[in-house]
């Protein structure tokens, strides 16, 4: 199956997860993009916290990168990224400009990349003398990381004084793209003149893959660092992904939500996973996401809008204003069944007694009931998903809460084989029955399967996609 290379201008992605560990922890809805963990993608096959299955473990298997470098500081960083981009599967070649060269040795990133750098047109290794044309033909993508100010007013009017910016100008502009990593000192990236060469570099088809903020290497602190070398690696795994959602459906969103949760007593690592793995793997299918979420010590995925909430009524009003825009909404995960009755001003004490106090609970809204029996979703304009870990009869318990929170689809997952491990099982279930997914890393089953099943059903779905147009 082919898919677009271009994310797609439809749908629209509500997902919900909650993020708990212990009682007084917070949940979290999350809306339509997946973010992975830097840890998992970046470890080889057989080493430590690595996947199993190699195919699962490298993200850009089969993809081969030119690595350009121009001159700054941020070189060093170059260095671990080259190093990331080999362990995430790709093949890659480093084209150094000479300004570069004085940063960072050819030496360095010949040793890293296990491939001869290239660092003038007039390079004897070409038979044909044309290094711009062969090294750009042989291309998946270009990205030059770090790319100076100077470098990119060179992109921008289209001078090739050097091999570096031959290649770009020489690339097949329809079948390469150019990623740039802009990295400079506070006041150049805050220019006119910068700022101005950014929109056009973005008309002329580059991307920009944006700048970090911090401590520069000048002494001043601003705009302008470089990405790190892992926020880097996420975004190029992410625009080479295939995208799923068709192009005539609708923009794709992701919302997730975050609320006080007494539910889960789950291990740390299910906290993470919940709200990262399914908005990272929508994110690359092609999805906008926003994030809702509660006090959560939890980093936003690159590439995903966060609205932060407090309560659990926070959450339903927030879910309900982003589910208007939405076209998939959703939850990975239980959410809160019970709140206090009343608050305590003050610590409540032991009596002496030996008594346990008297506490009062009123139940929460069930926010995902609410959102699968609204009018949009009853109509087929908001394509509902839940999410649930089972101890036992996986298929008939998910099929019941399916049916009981009106939603169009569910996915579920056995409870034991879940907690604490880096491989699970799922089974997705709808009107027409049960699909199982086999069991694999959790963000495989995220990013490779369950996204695409999810798509498959909304593209199937009656009135699908007839909400939200792309803007």
């Amino acid at each position: 199956m082919h898919f677009p290379a271009g994310p797609p201008q439809g749908k629209k992605l509500l997902l919900g997860g909650s993020g708990l560990h212990e009682v007084k922890s917070v949940g979290a809805y999350v809306v339509a993009d997946t973010f992975r963990s830097m840890t998992n993608q970046a470890n080889p096959v057989g080493s430590v916290g690595g996947d199993q299955n190699s195919a699962e473990a490298l993200d850009l298997a089969g993809k081969h990168l030119v690595l350009g470098l121009s001159g700054g500081i941020a070189c060093y960083k170059s260095a671990e990224l080259c190093r990331a981009l080999i362990k995430a599967g790709a093949t890659v070649q480093v084209v150094m400009t000479e300004a570069a060269e004085q940063f960072i040795t050819p030496v360095t990133m010949q040793a890293l990349s296990g491939r001869p750098v290239y660092t003038s047109q007039w390079d004897a290794r070409e038979a044909n003398s044309m290094a711009h044309i062969n090294l750009s033909r042989e291309a998946d993508a270009i990205l030059i990381a770090p790319c100076s100010a100077d470098f990119m007013a060179k992109l921008l009017h289209g001078r090739a004084d050097d091999l570096l910016s031959l290649m770009c100008l020489a690339r097949p502009i329809d079948m390469v793209p150019l990623l740039l990593a802009p990295a400079m000192n506070r006041e150049m990236y805050a220019h006119p003149a910068t700022q101005r060469n950014f929109v056009q570099l973005e008309a002329d088809g580059a991307r920009v893959l944006g700048v970090g903020s911090g401590f520069q290497a000048c002494g001043e602190t601003g705009d302008g660092r470089m990405l790190e070398p892992e926020q880097l690696l996420e975004d190029i795994i992410a625009f080479l992904r295939p995208r799923c959602w068709p192009v005539n459906a609708c923009w794709s969103r992701l919302a997730p939500l975050t609320r006080p949760s007494i539910r889960c007593a789950a291990s740390p690592t299910c906290r993470a996973e919940k709200w990262a793995l399914p908005s990272r793997a929508a994110r690359e299918a092609g999805a906008e996401v926003t994030l809702i979420a509660g006090p959560v010590g939890l980093l936003t995925p690159r590439g995903v809008s966060r609205i932060d909430v407090k309560s659990a009524q926070n959450m339903l009003e927030a879910v309900t204003e982003q589910a208007q825009a939405a076209t998939i909404f959703i939850a990975t995960a239980a959410v809160a069944d019970w709140r206090p009755a009343a608050l305590s001003a003050q610590k409540i004490k032991k009596d002496g007694s030996g008594h346990a106090p008297q506490l009062e609970f009123t139940e929460n809204a069930d926010i995902l009931a609410k959102v699968a029996q609204s009018a949009a979703a009853q109509a087929g304009q908001l394509f509902c998903v839940g999410f649930a870990a089972e101890s036992h009869d996986l298929a008939e318990n998910a099929q019941a809460k399916r049916l009981r929170k009106k939603c169009h689809c569910w996915s579920a997952t056995s409870a034991p084989t879940l907690l604490g491990r880096t491989t699970t099982l799922l089974l997705v279930v709808d009107e027409q029955g049960s699909t199982e997914l086999p069991r694999a890393s959790k963000l495989s089953l995220a990013r490779r399967r369950l996204v695409q099943e999810i798509a498959t059903r909304v593209a199937a779905h009656p009135s699908s996609g007839q909400k939200a147009k792309a803007p």
